[in-house]
């Protein structure tokens, strides 16, 4: 329950933003999402010391939809804020992408601070990986000379190919930079795009960090980060960070569970984030490159440490994966899923979509997919082996990594050499676990009746014509559910768009709250009216999508009797694929083309740049966007006076992951396009015609270009979850 003490603070604490804030209006829907949270976050379970954890069924977890316009931001750092403070915890934020991250740190907690008076410390967490290491960045700078006295020459193993002088010139300004202060260390911070395969060398990695042992420990970024974040009472993380402390057991890089409140905005994207973390693949050519050179550094660990018999080991389990592997090769050499040429079913996908995958592959690269996660016929043994490869050579890595810690603890004559092997074979630990964890899941076997996992070998044709090995669960929730929610001191997942066919069902089950009984959910109403702002207009047009040419021609007719070329005023067309998007813009009348700027053309920041440099200068500006596009794209105003928005956003199942996913609903009596499709469908349409109103002044009309709105049954369900917009023809 509420204490008196929190709830007069909540209030006292609102009241002072509307005094210090000059024509601030409390809104009815903000003060309702500020006491749900609080609420929630009061009933949190505590653990009495001598007593077992306690069981948690979601009492302290609240899922709340709130519109644009709702100020959630606000709401969840003012309760979230003062209800952590009260009870002993700590408040992590979690955003889906890094625009909401600065959003929070760079203008919403000082606002808070500022306006409301509530003394808030806070700082922002990133992973290991976004912060330079300055021992191995000394470490490739430093001479020749240097490097051979303490036994080494180049560090061959660091660079796979002899470094170009300008990779050698920017390590050394990075250096000197870094020196002399002017550089933090933070990789975003660097003025320019680092490469990644030069950042790989530099980069702070738990597996070759020396810790407290490490001779630049007090310059570290990290740990200076990391350091920061004991003291603050809010830390602002990202989706991904906090999966892959969950994924560690959570409290290696964030507050512990149990003591943290999570305030997790732009939570629809939390459960493919999580499928991500929770998935592993390595690829056959880094994996072998990786084993031959094991073996050089071994040897050196061995003379250092006195462990030869621990190398041998170590490398005799090296040699048995890189038997399985080469074996592998033969195998998908003559694999005919993996042939360079798609069957037509599969060209004729590809050119539909046109589209960058979820999952890291393009889709012209061929994938074998194991049908319901089951190991092929003939290749049982082989898995099996490579299983015990890949578990022996981790278990032999950790020994000779334990080993060396020992070393420098006992042998401080030979530290410097023991540091910089540290370093060096942190990359292969890291290595290593990386294929064990793919090759534990891959032989796995689900129990009968267990949802199975997705497994695919994906054909990468490049320049090097490799292959990754990939598994993953076909969903998070279980994961969610009890490495998260269940620790939890409490939580609250909001978004402007969480319900799908105007409930919370979809969200629920994939994130695992479903089987936390006592969650609560929330949809708060809009500040917006909907009615007298905007107009939905569906054309009567007839060609149905299932007929692309027909459907493009018909969208390239639509456009110029939809938009007007003389008005100043912003138009944003969205379209489900690339191909589509860029044949309609080539059919439009010559007099449109000046006004067209296209997503993927610019960069979006130059993008949006010339579209409101074009209505200042009174013309017209019509913006062609993708997914990416519907979803956090703010034009209030003129800027966005019209959406129209050519196809409904059915997403293809064309990831191994979502076909396996879609097998087992059928397998179990279900419908996956009903099931999953539609409804992940209504959230993205809600999302792309919540483009048109983001202010209470703003006006303008959603078009639809999809005439299954009318004709299909789902589509009267799409559309009754659309705002009350006046409808038009």
């Amino acid at each position: 329950m509420l204490t008196d003490l929190e709830k007069n603070a909540i209030r006292d604490h609102y009241h002072n933003i509307g005094k210090n804030l000059p024509n601030f209006r409390p809104r009815a829907a903000q003060r309702e999402m500020i006491a749900a949270i609080a609420n929630a976050f009061a009933r949190t379970q505590t653990r009495e010391e001598g007593q077992e954890a306690p069981k948690r069924e979601g009492e302290s977890i609240i899922v709340i939809e709130g519109p644009t316009g709702v100020g959630k931001s606000l709401a969840y750092l003012l309760a979230g804020g003062i209800m952590a403070q009260t009870r002993g915890k700590r408040l992590i934020v979690s955003s889906a992408t890094i625009a909401l991250q600065e959003q929070l740190v760079e203008r919403d907690l000082p606002f808070l601070v500022e306006k409301s008076g509530l003394e808030l410390t806070f700082a922002l967490a990133k992973g290991r990986g976004r912060y330079l290491c300055p021992y191995k960045l000394y470490q490739l700078t430093q001479g020749n000379a240097q490097q051979s006295l303490l036994g080494f020459e180049t560090p061959a193993v660091l660079w796979d190919s002899k470094p170009k002088p300008e990779e050698l010139a920017l390590l050394n300004n990075m250096s000197d930079e870094f020196s002399a202060r002017r550089f933090n260390g933070d990789r975003d911070t660097w003025p320019e795009k680092i490469d990644d395969g030069i950042w790989f060398k530099i980069t702070n990695d738990r597996h070759g960090c020396l810790k407290a042992a490490c001779p630049n420990r007090s310059e570290c970024p990290f740990y200076l980060a990391r350091d920061t974040l004991e003291t603050v009472d809010v830390v602002v993380a990202n989706h991904d960070l906090l999966l892959a402390d969950i994924s560690m057991g959570g409290g290696v890089i964030l507050p512990a569970p149990e003591n943290s409140f999570y305030c997790i905005d732009e939570a629809h994207h939390l459960p493919k984030k999580a499928l991500s973390q929770f998935a592993a693949e390595h690829s056959w050519n880094t994996a072998v490159w990786s084993l031959e050179k094991l073996p050089q550094i071994t040897a050196k660990i061995a003379a250092v440490a006195d462990k030869t018999e621990l190398a041998n080991l170590a490398d005799e389990a090296a040699a048995s994966l890189l038997d399985s592997l080469h074996e592998w090769q033969f195998h998908l050499a003559e694999a005919p899923e993996l042939s360079l040429m798609p069957s037509e079913n599969e060209r004729s996908t590809f050119r539909q979509n046109e589209r960058e995958s979820d999952f890291g592959r393009k889709n012209s690269d061929p994938v074998w997919l194991w049908q319901d996660g089951q190991i092929p016929e003939g290749l049982e043994t082989l898995v099996q082996n490579t299983g015990v490869a890949a578990r022996s050579l981790l278990k032999h890595v950790y020994s000779l990594n334990d080993a060396l810690s020992g070393c420098r603890r006992d042998k401080e004559q030979d530290s410097a050499l023991i540091d910089r092997l540290s370093t060096e074979f942190g990359m292969f630990v890291a290595r290593a676990e990386q294929i064990s964890a793919v090759w534990d899941l891959i032989s796995t076997v689900p129990a009968e009746g267990e949802e199975p996992l997705a497994k695919w070998i994906t054909r990468r044709i490049d320049d090097k014509n490799d292959y990754v090995f990939n598994a993953s669960p076909i969903s998070s929730a279980g994961h969610l559910a009890n490495s998260l929610w269940r620790r939890a001191a409490g939580a609250v997942l909001t978004s402007a768009t969480l319900q799908s066919l105007g409930n919370f069902n979809l969200l629920l089950r994939q994130t695992g709250l479903v089987w936390l009984p006592e969650t609560a959910t929330l949809a708060l109403k809009s500040p917006f009216d909907f009615e007298k702002q905007g107009e939905l207009y569906l054309p009567p047009i007839y060609a149905s999508p299932k007929d692309p040419a027909a459907h493009t021609a018909a969208v390239a007719e639509w456009l110029p009797k939809l938009i007007a070329a003389d008005q100043a005023i912003g138009t944003l067309v969205l379209f489900s694929s690339r191909r589509q998007m860029q044949e309609v813009a080539l059919r439009l009348p010559d007099d449109y083309l000046p006004l067209l700027l296209i997503q993927g053309e610019l960069p979006k920041t130059v993008l949006l740049q010339r579209h409101y440099e074009a209505l200042k200068a009174g013309n017209a500006s019509i913006i062609f966007g993708l997914d990416s596009f519907a979803e956090g794209l703010d034009l209030p105003g003129e800027a966005c006076v019209q959406v129209i928005i050519a196809k409904l956003p059915f997403s293809m199942p064309d990831n191994p992951i979502e076909k396996t996913q879609n097998r087992w609903i059928e397998q179990r009596g279900g419908n996956p396009f009903i099931e999953i499709t539609v409804p992940e469908a209504s959230i993205k349409l809600v999302q792309a015609v919540g483009r048109l109103i983001r202010t209470e002044q703003d006006y303008g009309r959603v078009t639809i270009l999809d005439n299954r709105v009318k004709t299909q049954r789902y589509g009267q369900q799409l559309l009754a979850c659309l705002p009350p917009f006046k409808r038009i023809g």
